[in-house]
């Protein structure tokens, strides 16, 4: 590539072929010796990538081509290809945060609810229809069909009991496309913001939801959000969740933490 000969560099180009591929790209490149790990792609792809790279030296580099790119645009990466790789190449890398659920590493957002159930219905295999708006689409069906639950959540110590929407667990601030689910995270603070959204009534549901995904969610009423390191959540079925936007099976418990400082980043 060009644009990094100009650097003075030599590039490896890999494209991933599974799932579970660029994590393993990732951690080959780093025995290699490789000074920088690209990620091309959406969060999924990210996530992989990150959680090979993460308590490592070797930093992440990310060029954004996702359906929501929101941890690239918390990062201030270009959306143009050459200026990310540019960027990345010249930057001095710093250390940010890694959230955890269920043994999972994750670099944006995880969720158990609605969010978690969009995921799984954007990625099964039937959904044919990509980007945005593919996404918005699956959302909108989920707002009239979902069914919210009972959740018992230790937060530091704290319970709290909530028949919620969704349960955002957010180290940056945003799914991508401006839905600021919580427009207080930051990614190198050293704590999770974990979101409650509670439901009294499906018409208060209906009408609120969709500010989670333009950027008013702190305007939603039942919308509630605390600062943790260490976190709990219980449920008396077993939860789907998703990490990065990509969907996972858990149990009737999923333990939630913030690894701060885990991953060297180049952007």
């Amino acid at each position: 590539m060009d644009v990094v000969e100009r650097h003075g560099d030599h590039a490896e180009i890999f494209v991933t072929e599974r799932q579970g591929h660029a994590r393993d790209l990732a951690k080959s490149a780093v025995r290699r010796g490789a000074r920088l790990v690209m990620a091309w792609g959406g969060d999924g792809t990210i996530n992989e990538v990150a959680s090979a790279l993460a308590f490592d030296e070797v930093p992440l580099g990310i060029v954004p081509a996702g359906s929501g790119n929101g941890l690239a645009t918390e990062l201030g990466i270009s959306p143009r290809p050459e200026k990310a790789i540019a960027a990345a190449l010249a930057a001095e890398p710093r250390g940010i945060d890694l959230g955890e659920i269920d043994g999972r590493l994750f670099v944006n957002v995880a969720g158990v609810g609605l969010d978690a159930h969009v995921a799984a219905k954007f990625n099964s295999a039937d959904n044919l229809r990509r980007g945005f708006i593919g996404y918005a689409k699956v959302a909108g069906r989920a707002f009239f069909t979902y069914v919210p639950r009972r959740y018992r959540l230790d937060l530091d110590g704290t319970t709290v009991e909530s028949r919620a929407v969704l349960i955002g667990i957010a180290n940056g601030a945003q799914y991508g496309n401006n839905a600021r689910i919580a427009p207080q995270a930051a990614v190198d603070d050293g704590v999770l913001d974990v979101v409650i959204v509670e439901e009294s009534s499906r018409l208060q549901t209906l009408v609120n939801v969709p500010k989670l995904f333009n950027g008013r969610a702190e305007s939603v009423a039942g919308y509630r959000a605390a600062k943790i390191r260490r976190g709990l959540i219980e449920s008396d079925e077993p939860m789907d969740f998703h990490v990065d936007g990509e969907p996972h099976h858990g149990g009737t418990s999923l333990r939630i933490r913030i690894h701060p400082g885990a991953l060297m980043i180049a952007a």
